[in-house]
Formats: C-alpha cells, sequence, structure tokens
C-alpha cells in the first residue's frame, strides 16, 4: 500500500481479550512488525532482517497475555487496514501497580508523516488515566535514533540512560529511560 492509497481518517482501537485479535488481524500485525523492524525501527528486534518466524511466536506471546486490568493494544488502522500499534502493560506487583509501561510503539512506514504514533500516544495516555486507574506510564527509547524529541513532544520526560547498553554492530546506543507523569 503505498501512502497516496490511504489517506482516509485514523481510527483508534483497543484489543483487550486474545479473541479482539483475529487471525487476519494477527498477520496484519505481525507484518508490521516485520516491516517496521526491518526498516530500521526500534521495536524488539534489534537485528534485521527479521520474518515470519521470528516475529509470529513473539505476537502470538502478546496476543496471548492481553488482559483488560493488565496488558492492552492500542491498533492505528486506516481505511481498514493496520497502520500502526503499541502496546500497553501494568505490573501485578501491588508496589509498582500504579504505573505501566508503554512498547513496540509503531507505524507502518506507508503511514508515517501522518501523526498516527502521536495519536496512539495520546490516546493510550488517556486509556491509562481514565480506564485502568494508572497514575504514570514509563517506557526505553534506544538513544541516537531522534526518539527523545518526538517523547519530550508529547509530555515525557527522560529520566535517566543506561549508556551504551545496546550493542548492535554499528556502534552503542544509550538506552534512553523515559516517564510521563502525571498523567
Amino acid at each position: 500500500m503505498t501512502p497516496a492509497a490511504a489517506r482516509g481518517p485514523v481510527e483508534l482501537v483497543q484489543a483487550l481479550h486474545p479473541h479482539d485479535v483475529p487471525a487476519s488481524l494477527a498477520r496484519e500485525l505481525t507484518d508490521c512488525w516485520i516491516t517496521v523492524a526491518n526498516a530500521g525501527g526500534a521495536v524488539g528486534f534489534a537485528f534485521p532482517p527479521v520474518d515470519r518466524a521470528q516475529v509470529s511466536p513473539v505476537a502470538a506471546e502478546l496476543v496471548a497475555g492481553l488482559d483488560p486490568a493488565y496488558s492492552r493494544l492500542l491498533l492505528a488502522k486506516v481505511d481498514g487496514r493496520l497502520a500502526g500499534w503499541l502496546s500497553l502493560t501494568r505490573h501485578r506487583d501491588p508496589l509498582v501497580r500504579h504505573w505501566g509501561t508503554v512498547q513496540r510503539v509503531q507505524t507502518h512506514p506507508d503511514h508515517r508523516g501522518r501523526g498516527i504514533a502521536t495519536a496512539l500516544m495520546d490516546r493510550i495516555r488517556a486509556i491509562a488515566r481514565d480506564e485502568m486507574a494508572l497514575a504514570q506510564l514509563h517506557l526505553t527509547a534506544r538513544g541516537g535514533e531522534g526518539l527523545e524529541a518526538f517523547y519530550n513532544r508529547l509530555g515525557w520526560t527522560e529520566i535517566g540512560r543506561w549508556p551504551d547498553a545496546l550493542r548492535f554492530a554499528h556502534g552503542d546506543r544509550d538506552e534512553v529511560l523515559m516517564l510521563l507523569a502525571p498523567l
């Protein structure tokens, strides 16, 4: 799909239970993840190229763990097709149950530049606050990719770094720790 082919409005949909992700959507989610990872996205697969054999089991585990109190997917659709997604998890330990972790924020390359990632992040903030009663959100980002500036524009604050925590063939990168509070 080319960017010109996908110009409809962005629809944001939550998946709260495994049955909210039928096989066709699971394939789209996996395909998006593969495409984003192979385009260099910092989405959990550090050494592209990746393929369906690597990504499908991880996607299946993510979907199998969906639970409205603890783990959700937020999906962005354009013209009925998946254009991006992210996951939100909350910890079960009562000591840290008041915060959640945002992971796998991604927009399919065909849909970049349309504000999809911003829409996903804005909506997940509201979901975390209003539906899950979370007090704060955490995420980690790969340093040196410009991600800190993106998250800063959305109200996130860098709270620390693990220097040279990520080892790549092209050099080490910091893992950047970010916080959004209050929600």
